[in-house]
């Protein structure tokens, strides 16, 4: 499928997409699927053979049943109220704005979002997503395998504040934090108090980030920072929803309050006109 035409029309899209993402979210508290679906539509991705990736292919049905998409089609299902009001929006930008959403709406970082990710009607096969009852290698054999690094795969982790494990989903019960709908540091402090009375949960890849020295640095770092946690875990979760996603040459984005087109070349250079009673850059 051909990428969308990412023009001031479209972009204006995106931002209505993203008010009604944000009403809908805050009001189901669904925000941790909605995460969980932005991040297993991304993680697909093969670095090798470039194939995979956020590209909307999680909606496919084939797809949508590989075993570590249980109970993702809540999330599928709860985007489509979105898409029917927005069409020309991909489902590949939509998945990926929502995981966006999610974490701001929750208190976390704001992470930029570059729009423009074309739809694929083709899925990669079954058992390139983590897999929660393993360690530390197969972290990094998954992660390495997008082209994340060891850091991201912490800073990803974090994401982990949100939520909990459902047993029909995964096998596993509980929330990994106090407070599940709140995106904050609590994660890392958490995991480095040990091992609990049972209240929150520790899955095998969890344990993996103590129990590994080059992770626990990482750990140790974002459980008394929660500003340097955020930051990072922007960066990550950008890269994550970028992967084998051509940015264009000129990113455009929109201003919607001073109704401004920006359009910013990659080096960074732009020269300002007018078109339409906008202030364009160019």
């Amino acid at each position: 499928m051909a990428a969308p035409v990412v023009d001031a029309e479209y972009l204006k899209e995106i931002e209505k997409a993203r008010r009604d993402l944000r009403a809908l979210i805050s009001s189901r508290n669904c925000a941790p699927i909605m995460l969980r679906l932005a991040w297993h539509d991304a993680g697909t991705y093969d670095v090798k053979t470039k194939t995979g990736g956020p590209n909307g292919s999680i909606r496919n049905t084939h797809e949508l049943n590989h075993s570590a998409n249980n109970g993702l089609k809540i999330a599928v299902d709860l985007c489509e109220e979105v898409k029917a009001k927005h069409p020309k929006v991909t489902y590949a930008d939509l998945y990926q704005l929502a995981g966006v959403v999610a974490v701001e709406v929750t208190g976390g970082p704001t992470i930029d979002f570059v729009p423009g990710r074309k739809d694929s009607a083709e899925s990669p096969g079954e058992g390139r997503l983590p897999d929660a009852k393993q360690g530390a290698s197969h972290l990094r054999d998954i992660f390495h395998r997008m082209g994340l690094s060891d850091r991201d795969i912490v800073a990803l982790s974090g994401g982990h504040t949100l939520g909990k494990a459902h047993p029909e989903r995964s096998g596993f019960d509980g929330p990994w934090t106090k407070e599940p709908l709140k995106f904050d540091n609590s994660y890392f402090v958490e995991l480095l108090k040990g091992e609990s009375k049972g209240e929150l949960l520790k899955l095998p890849t969890d344990k993996a980030l103590v129990e590994d020295p080059h992770f626990r640095q990482f750990v140790e770092l974002y459980a008394k920072d929660e500003d340097a946690f955020f930051a990072d875990y922007a960066a990550s979760h950008k890269k994550l929803s970028e992967l084998g996603f051509t940015t264009p040459s000129s990113i455009l984005k929109l201003d919607v309050k001073n109704k401004t087109l920006l359009a910013q070349s990659a080096i960074g250079v732009a020269v300002a006109t007018t078109c339409g009673g906008l202030e364009l850059l160019l």
